[in-house]
Parts: structure tokens; C-alpha cells; sequence
């Protein structure tokens, strides 16, 4: 009986053993963007620090052969524009530049820079870096939107596919009241 209380009692030791305060504090501060590093269209550097300014961020994860995702664009484009002043910042993340070595695809880029202009989605786009890797094996098909806070932490639930500019309205002005912005 000794031997049983005595192996629960080391069980428990070990699971306990990684918890403390500091660990919980860094997982509830952190989130699915919360820390990374990669470059924009433009080849400017881009971190965590581009949500920091912004209660909300939208998310738009797209494709250059996605047809769906270059028709919404300029809805987003809108979007970006008429709820700036509201704290909300639109994020393109593009999912096709890179090669299949891991290295960014110069006329993918070129095409995606050509597809942003053209749609008048001028708003950051973000060329995936490897930071980036473990949220995109995540993603099974574009368009994905989802939201994020100031640290790059979730809010709700993400989007699957494209939707209309009063529709993406919709679900912002909720994300909003949601974060109490």
C-alpha cells in the first residue's frame, strides 16, 4: 500500500513539476500570432508588433489562384478604410509565394503584388515566413479569415470562405462588441 500512495504521490510531483505562475502567465498572454517574424509584399520586415496598435486585427488568409479570395479583396479593401478609425486593421497573409524548397517565390510575389493592386486591397500582406508554418498547416482552404487582439490571441471562431462586404461588416461590428471596442 506504501508503494502505491508513494508512485501516485511522485505521479502527481511530476505532473505538477513544469506549472508555475511564470508558464501560466506566458500561455495566456500568447496566441496563434503572438510572436513571429516575416516580410510584407514590399519586402518590409513584419512581427507581432504590427497588432499592437489595434484592439482587432481580420486575418485574410488567401491564395493568388483563388478565385473567391482576389473577388472579396476589394470589399476588404473597404473595409480596411471604414473601420480604421474604430482600432480594427485588416492582415492579408498570402499562401502561395513560397517555393516548394521554402524559399518566397519572386513571381508569385510579383503576381500577388499585381492582384493587391488591382483590387485596391491595400492593407499589409504578409509573405509567410517559417515562423509562420504551424499556423498555415492548420489552414485547409482559402479563403480562412480569422481575428486577432493586440498580442496576437485569437477571438472567436475563424471564417472559411469569402463573403460579401455587408456580411464581413456584420462579423466585425460582433468582434467588436465582443472585445468591447
Amino acid at each position: 500500500m506504501k508503494k502505491v500512495v508513494l508512485a501516485l504521490a511522485l505521479c502527481l510531483a511530476l505532473c505538477f513539476a513544469g506549472c508555475s505562475s511564470e508558464d501560466a502567465g506566458a500561455e495566456a498572454s500568447g496566441g496563434i500570432l503572438s510572436q513571429f517574424s516575416a516580410q510584407d509584399l514590399a519586402g518590409e520586415a513584419v512581427d507581432q508588433d504590427i497588432f499592437k496598435d489595434h484592439p482587432v486585427t481580420m486575418v485574410n488568409v488567401w491564395a493568388t489562384f483563388c478565385s473567391p479570395c482576389i473577388q472579396e479583396m476589394p470589399d476588404l479593401g473597404e473595409l480596411s478604410e471604414e473601420y480604421a478609425d474604430k482600432g480594427v486593421q485588416i492582415v492579408g497573409i498570402v499562401s502561395d509565394v513560397l517555393a516548394s524548397d521554402g524559399s518566397v517565390d519572386g513571381e508569385q510575389v510579383a503576381l500577388a503584388q499585381e492582384i493587391v493592386n488591382t483590387t485596391a486591397a491595400h492593407y499589409t500582406h504578409i509573405v509567410p515566413s517559417t515562423d509562420l508554418y504551424p499556423l498555415l498547416s492548420q489552414i485547409t482552404s482559402v479563403p480562412t479569415t480569422f481575428f486577432v487582439d493586440e498580442n496576437g490571441k485569437q477571438i472567436g471562431s475563424g471564417y472559411l470562405g469569402s463573403k460579401d462586404k455587408e456580411a464581413w461588416a456584420a462579423i466585425l461590428d460582433e468582434v467588436l462588441a465582443e472585445v468591447g471596442a
